[in-house]
């Protein structure tokens, strides 16, 4: 027998995120003064009160196991939530908290999938699902939407893809990479179609908080009893308390497949850390009133973003109305040359604006968005202004 990686493992692509991310560290450990928009995730401390009830759990010897899908308390305090911000009843027995909401979404595909079965990903998407997907045994299948349909594709284009082997439906309202918040309209439409079809729909929400323009969150699952049914609404912690590094995510759905996610869940990493679960459960049942003053920093970063990227010639964004990041439209300077190297896609100007300018974007070809680049907006005023004006410059020299 060889000693090999598996051919499963062979086939998972690294998160191109986390790549830009390492090599911007490794510029900055070298004392390089370079402007990092790759980051996902808020950067805010987590609040004080959260904090102190980290360190009262260590106090108080909370530091055992607790049961897989999560302590009772904390499953009380996420159906309390869903029934105060989305009007959805669950029960505990309908909730599972993992560690972190990737883990949340990993254990759905591997509960739901066979080999084989199908998931529409609407693109321009976040780079892990299609590889959650295949991890399962799964195949992704891209729904593609353009910038002028605010990158939420149309009915049909999810219509022509539905195949006898389509199994799921992942929904992300608002959106990694670009922001985009889906309509009442088109989610009607959607979960229309699949309660036809018979199809789940992963609905992914861990943005729900971070809405702008005075949006309203909208969960597909609101829409009614027969696609509640079929839902999986996932969400966690790490963006709206700037807890990403705590690993709480959590999912209400189907109790006969929660069931079974907690089952798998046992046997891969049994449950969630303790103290972050006391924690989360503090935060939750807690004032949330530092979640309205994050959004508020992070409107007027949106703001100054967009603005100064539509004032460099051969850029361009949509405004997002959601989450912390832009889509930044490159095609205008694709075949343009800086220095020796030339910008032939997205990659390459991610590499060379790294490289010349010390800014950090992550290349759209990662989010199924080749002629775009995304820069998050979860770093300061200072740094945006800084970031762009190299921005500016590096377009400026490009022949």
């Amino acid at each position: 027998m060889a000693l090999t990686v598996s051919h499963r493992c062979r086939q998972i692509s690294p998160s191109l995120t986390l790549s830009i991310d390492a090599k911007a560290k490794a510029l900055k450990a070298e004392g390089q003064d370079v402007v990092g928009f790759g980051a996902g995730e808020p950067d805010f401390p987590t609040p004080q009160h959260i904090c102190d009830a980290a360190k009262q759990a260590i106090d108080m010897g909370m530091t055992r196991y607790t049961p897989t899908p999560g302590t009772i308390e904390l499953r009380r305090a996420i159906c309390d939530k869903f029934q105060r911000d989305n009007g959805l009843s669950y029960d505990p027995a309908d909730i599972i908290v993992s560690n972190g909401g990737k883990h949340s979404l990993f254990n759905i595909c591997q509960a739901i999938l066979d080999i084989g079965d199908e998931v529409l990903i609407p693109t321009p998407c976040w780079v892990s699902y299609p590889e959650m997907v295949r991890m399962a045994g799964g195949v992704p299948v891209f729904v593609p939407a353009t910038e002028e349909e605010a990158f939420v594709p149309s009915i049909e284009a999810f219509q022509e893809r539905v195949t006898r082997r389509t199994k799921a439906v992942i929904v992300t309202s608002p959106s990694n990479p670009c922001g985009c918040v889906w309509r009442r309209k088109q989610l009607q439409d959607l979960a229309e179609l699949c309660v036809q079809k018979g199809l789940f729909v992963i609905s992914d929400e861990i943005y729900e908080k971070l809405l702008y323009d005075r949006e309203k969150h909208l969960s597909i699952a609101q829409l009614g009893p027969e696609i509640k049914a079929q839902t999986f609404v996932c969400n966690g912690m790490s963006k709206a308390f700037a807890m990403t590094g705590w690993r709480i995510g959590y999912t209400a759905g189907p109790r006969d497949i929660i069931q079974a996610m907690g089952s798998f869940q046992s046997q891969s990493t049994s449950n969630p850390n303790a103290i972050a679960q006391y924690a989360a459960t503090v935060a939750l049942n807690t004032d949330q009133s530092c979640i309205c003053r994050m959004v508020e920093e992070f409107e007027r970063r949106r703001d100054m973003l967009v603005r100064l990227i539509n004032n460099i010639p051969g850029l361009s964004c949509v405004k997002p109305r959601g989450a912390f990041y832009v889509l930044m439209n490159i095609k205008g300077i694709m075949g343009r040359r800086h220095g020796d190297a030339w910008i032939t896609n997205s990659m390459t100007f991610a590499d060379v604006l790294l490289r010349d300018k010390l800014v950090a974007v992550v290349p759209g070809v990662a989010f199924e968005a080749e002629g775009y680049v995304r820069l998050s907006y979860a770093i300061s005023m200072e740094n945006i202004q800084k970031g762009l004006n190299r921005i500016a410059e590096f377009v400026a020299e490009l022949r």
